[in-house]
This record gives structure tokens, C-alpha cells and sequence, in this order.
């Protein structure tokens, strides 16, 4: 017989057990549609991931005031003010670095009118605008000039914006800070969430001199709890920690083998590590889903035996009219590849379907490709080769008297 033919038989073997067959299939739709929404999901945690780091500022390198050792005890890392608005500058003058912003920060709470919110301060110079790609959505940024006179100038995030203002525009309103009044002459575009679902919009930024003098901030002036660093060199970030390390080493008078006191590090680490640990979930979910495709292959095997057996008498006849084994086997496979594929369409759908729901929710942003599809696709083309060949084997090792008694 040709293969067409033997797919039509096979086709109408399946549709005279339609309930039989959409149940042996559901095994495949839930174990394909499981795989395809797993991987679609650890694609958009990595994806995500890559853009809170480009929202970062991915030629970042961060450092931070280091651990002072006192009494044979070493503190943790920013527990000593090591780091001073002078060693951000000599910083600005290495050549591997183009812009450097100290950073001055604490939590405390801003009053606008009858409103108030509680939200990060930051002091720090106009260069922390650019390290962090930042854009404004209106007004303007402060300047060297503001930083120079320490004038009571602000700069707020959306989130702020919004909860001290509503829908008014903000430039030109004021707001107080522990008794200091500030103009608001900027606006930031929103950022969204970062790292551990903060919110990057909650902040007002105000010029470091500002920060430090008028308000109740650090105890040692000038000094900053870290510094962010622009490498002008990214593909070489490596070279822009060496330089730090060797000057503030030099500034801080650290004798040969002590430890430092400050700690510098770059985000493409972090970034390393939070994708590999998105890529281990991601493959473990598919795991966890493929069993789906295990069980619904045993499903199958089963549904195949019981047809073999039902179908006894006809494998017997076929067989006594002159029909090879080999047409036998290939018919019940096709039947076992045919309930797969099915499945594995729908399966398809189905996936894809639940993933745009979670999409439209706004809960995750899972991300499709045609490889996650095929792999999947041929996953369940492989269940039913793979779980449906024994049954097709036993169909074709039948011998004709013993099938013919069968009653």
C-alpha cells in the first residue's frame, strides 16, 4: 500500500474512536503546550533581565567604600566612609574612565502641599544622568553650576511625580526636605522596576553639595558612600577596574598585600549570574513539562496496545490475503504519529494561547521563537514514534492463525 493510503486508514481508524482518541491526545496538548510556555517564560526573564541591566547602564562599574578592619574584626562592605568626593575626582582623570558620579543617598520623606511621600535622596553630580540612562520627560537637569553653589534644585522620578503632584506638572512647583525648600526643575522618564522589583522611579536627585550641607546626611564630609564609573572602554571594563584599584590603593596609602578598603565590581557579573540562573529554571521547568510528554507517550503505548488487540482479527485477515508485516507495522505507527502530531498542534496553540493571556495580564512577558516551537513540535513527533513503535511491532509479529482465532 502507499503511505497515503495507509495515512487514510489510519485517519479513519482514529475518527471512529473520536473520544478515545481527543482523550489519548490531551497527555501530548498539555505536555507541548507546557514546554513551549516554560521556555517562552525563561526567554523573558533573561530578556528582562538584560534590559535592567541596560537600564543600569551597562558600561557600569561600581565603587564602594570598603570594609575597615578595627579590633581584629572586618566589617562589611560600605561600613567605613573610605571614599571621598576627592578620590571621584582623581577617578574622572584616569583614561580609561568618562564620567564618574559620586553618590550621597539616604531614604527620607519629601512634602509637597497637603502630600508627602517617603522615597530615596540623592545627592550626586550631572554625570549619574548619563551613567544611568536616564531621559527626561520634561524640564531640565541640573548643571556643574547648581553643584558648584549647592542651590536647592531637584530633579524627581515619575513615581514621586506623580504621588506629590498627580496631574499637574511639576517644573516650577516646590518641595520640602527636612525643612529645605526645593524647586523641582526636572522630570524623569519612567524607568520601571529594577533588581528586586524596585521601583527606579521612586527617587529625587539633588546636586551632592546640596545633599551634603543642607541636610542631615554623613558625619564626614565629603565622603560618599559609592561612586559610579562610565568605562569609555566597555569591552575592556576589566582595564577600568585595574586603573581604580591601583589609584585609590596609591590615595588611600594601602601598604603592598593589605587588603583594600573600598570594593569595585561591574554589573556584567551580576548579569552573568542572574541569566545563568535564568537559563537553570528555564531548563528545569522544561524538565518538569517534558514529563507531561512522557506520560502522555505512555497514554499513548497504552491506547495502541488496546487497539492492537480489538483489531486482532482484522491484522489476522490482512495478513492471510498476502499483506506484509511491514504495511502492518507502518499502519499503527502512522496511527501513533498521527495522534502525536495532533496533539502536538494543538498543543501548540494552546501554548501560545496561555501565553498571551499571561502577557495581557501584564504579570510576565513570555517571549515565542520558531526553535522553542519546532523543539517542541518534534518532541511530540518523537513520543510518537518512540512510545508507538512497540505496539506497531507487536501488530506486525502477530501470526495469522493465532490472530484469526482470536475472538
Amino acid at each position: 500500500m502507499k503511505p497515503a493510503d495507509l495515512f487514510q486508514e489510519a485517519v479513519l481508524a482514529l475518527g471512529a474512536n473520536r473520544l478515545r482518541s481527543v482523550l489519548t491526545m490531551l497527555g501530548i496538548i498539555i505536555g507541548v503546550a507546557s514546554v513551549i510556555l516554560m521556555l517562552a517564560i525563561g526567554e523573558g526573564s533573561k530578556r528582562n533581565v538584560a534590559q535592567s541591566i541596560a537600564s543600569l547602564g551597562a558600561n557600569q562599574v561600581i565603587v564602594q567604600s570598603g570594609a575597615g578592619s578595627q579590633g581584629g574584626f572586618r566589617g562589611s562592605t560600605g561600613s567605613l566612609p573610605t571614599l571621598t568626593l576627592d578620590d571621584a575626582a582623581a577617578m574622572a582623570e584616569l583614561y580609561s574612565v568618562r564620567n564618574v558620579a559620586p553618590i550621597s543617598s539616604s531614604q527620607g520623606q519629601v512634602v509637597a502641599g497637603g502630600r508627602n511621600r517617603s522615597t530615596l535622596i540623592t545627592g550626586t553630580l550631572p554625570a549619574y544622568f548619563a551613567i544611568n540612562n536616564m531621559r527626561l520627560a520634561e524640564g531640565a537637569l541640573f548643571a556643574e553650576a547648581d553643584v558648584r553653589t549647592s542651590a536647592n534644585v531637584a530633579v524627581i522620578g515619575e513615581t514621586v511625580a506623580k504621588d506629590l503632584f498627580g496631574a499637574v506638572s511639576p517644573i516650577g512647583q516646590t518641595v520640602r526636605i527636612q525643612r529645605q525648600t526645593f524647586v523641582v526643575i526636572g522630570r524623569l522618564a519612567p524607568k520601571g522596576q529594577g533588581f528586586g522589583g524596585q521601583d527606579q522611579d521612586d527617587v529625587i536627585v539633588l546636586p551632592i553639595t546640596t545633599a551634603q550641607r543642607k541636610l542631615a546626611g554623613t558625619p564626614f564630609p565629603g565622603a560618599v558612600s559609592l561612586v559610579m564609573v562610565e568605562s569609555s572602554i566597555p569591552e575592556q571594563r576589566g582595564y577600568t577596574e585595574q586603573e581604580i584599584t591601583l589609584l585609590l590603593r596609591q590615595r588611600h596609602r594601602i601598604a603592598p598585600g593589605a587588603d583594600d578598603d573600598f570594593s569595585v565590581r561591574n554589573l556584567s557579573s551580576v548579569s552573568q549570574t542572574l541569566e545563568s540562573v535564568s537559563t537553570i529554571i528555564s531548563v528545569l521547568l522544561a524538565a518538569v513539562a517534558s514529563i507531561c510528554l512522557f506520560v502522555g507517550g505512555i497514554g499513548i503505548m497504552n491506547i495502541m496496545l488496546v487497539s492492537v488487540s480489538e483489531r486482532t482479527r482484522e491484522i489476522g485477515i490482512r495478513m492471510a490475503l498476502g499483506g506484509p508485516r511491514r504495511t502492518i507495522l507502518l499502519q499503527f505507527l502512522i496511527e501513533s504519529v498521527a495522534l502525536s502530531l495532533a496533539g502536538g498542534l494543538l498543543g501548540v496553540l494552546l501554548g501560545i494561547g496561555v501565553g498571551l493571556l499571561v502577557a495581557a495580564s501584564g504579570a510576565l512577558t513570555p517571549v515565542f521563537s520558531v526553535s522553542a516551537v519546532a523543539m517542541a513540535f518534534g518532541m511530540a513527533l518523537a513520543v510518537g514514534v518512540g512510545f508507538g513503535y512497540w505496539p506497531a511491532l507487536r501488530a506486525a509479529r502477530l501470526e495469522p492463525v493465532e490472530a484469526l482465532r482470536h475472538q
